[in-house]
């Protein structure tokens, strides 16, 4: 028996030591986490007294960074899973106008049209991958034919019932819900009228809310998209089945050989995605009181861009929620901030390409890194 040289052992790279700076530079999230704080500086610098952070001014951006959160979230699991879905911009639209059909046109409940439009949009997810699964076409494929589908569905069905792609009426439907809060109303509404009262932050001086806080709660949609991340977090980093997404992404073939349901994890992400996108919806819905069928045009990139910005691979089995979230914040303080800045606001498209190319070379560097490709 020929004896290891004393050197071989420590050439393996599965008990190799690693400096601290290394491991935080394979981190996922920390290229989103240095471009968040970036971000930040530069607007305190060019828009730090335009009322940017003012209590109402974070709270512009709060929710528009909200918004963001909740489909980045979906589409960083099925990302990691190593699948896409292009298809969520339509499901919000196509979402929105269930809900307001079933309930102001149909006259249901609205708690029950809320509940229908989840098990159709999650159903809807079920059968986008099922039949990336069964028929092995790529999932931008798929969902991209569900995308046209969904939008076509949306704008008809809206037409041929009430003649209108624009319905209202869902205020007046919701009121006296019990459903409906959890998607439309506030929370802390107390805090803020004690914040107000200790002159922490500013109040109406007019008109019929004067003594009013400026901010009267937290919005719901601020509220799942926290939840939301949370979930995420802790699915992934302290499951089984959150290793059973990294590695369904990571190596499809070798994951089967251990055992792991491949099949099911990737229909599961695309049943979170279309859940994530409905959350969107009813959200949306609650907040204008009305549905339309052109709502969520482009949502689908712009979810996929704040993963990519988070530090997740496009070829899957690497990233995390965390980075993600950080992504969808950029997204929403710097489309608020431009405004804030006095800056066209036609930029913040300019913006999501540079960004976009910029996140896609750095993570083919890190992916180098890691792998040892050169």
């Amino acid at each position: 028996m020929v004896e290891q040289p004393s050197g071989v052992a420590a050439a393996d790279e599965r008990i190799q030591r690693q400096s601290a700076l290394r491991r935080a530079f394979v981190r996922p999230e920390l290229g989103a986490m240095t471009g968040t704080v970036l971000v930040f500086v530069y607007f305190a610098l060019v828009a730090g007294g335009t009322g940017m952070f003012a209590a109402d001014g974070i709270m512009n951006w709060g929710v528009v960074s909200a918004q963001f959160v909740i489909i980045a979230v979906g589409a960083c699991l099925l990302m990691i899973a190593g699948e896409f879905d292009l298809s969520v911009g339509s499901m919000i639209g196509f979402a929105g106008i269930v809900i307001a059909l079933l309930s102001v046109h149909l006259g249901w409940p609205m708690w029950a049209a809320i509940i229908a439009a989840f098990i159709v949009a999650m159903l809807i997810g079920m059968a986008n991958g099922y039949l990336v699964i069964k028929t092995g076409l790529p999932s931008f494929i798929v969902t991209l034919a569900s995308l046209y589908i969904l939008r076509g569905l949306t704008i008809y069905f809206s037409i041929a019932t009430t003649r209108q792609t624009i319905i209202g009426g869902v205020r007046e439907a919701a009121e006296g819900d019990w459903l409906a809060p959890f998607f439309g109303g506030k929370i802390l509404g107390f805090f803020f009228v004690w914040l107000a009262d200790m002159g922490l932050i500013a109040t109406f001086q007019a008109g019929n809310r004067a003594g009013q806080p400026v901010v009267d709660g937290i919005p719901m949609l601020m509220v799942w998209a926290l939840a939301l991340i949370i979930f995420g977090h802790i699915l992934l980093t302290r499951t089984r089945f959150g290793n059973w997404i990294y590695a369904a992404g990571g190596d499809a073939k070798a994951a089967r050989y251990v055992g792991v349901p491949v099949n099911r994890v990737k229909i599961a992400m695309f049943v979170f995605s279309a859940f994530c996108a409905t959350v969107f919806a009813t959200c949306q819905v609650m907040e204008f009181g009305s549905a339309a069928a052109d709502r969520g045009l482009l949502k689908e990139f712009e979810a996929i861009i704040a993963v990519v910005i988070g530090g997740a691979l496009l070829t899957g089995g690497y990233g995390s929620v965390i980075g993600a979230a950080l992504g969808a914040l950029i997204f929403g303080v710097v489309q608020q901030g431009l405004f804030f800045a006095g800056v066209e606001s036609s930029l913040f498209r300019v913006f999501l390409g540079v960004i976009l190319l910029f996140a896609v070379i750095l993570n083919t560097y890190i992916r180098r890194l890691i792998t040892g490709e050169r």
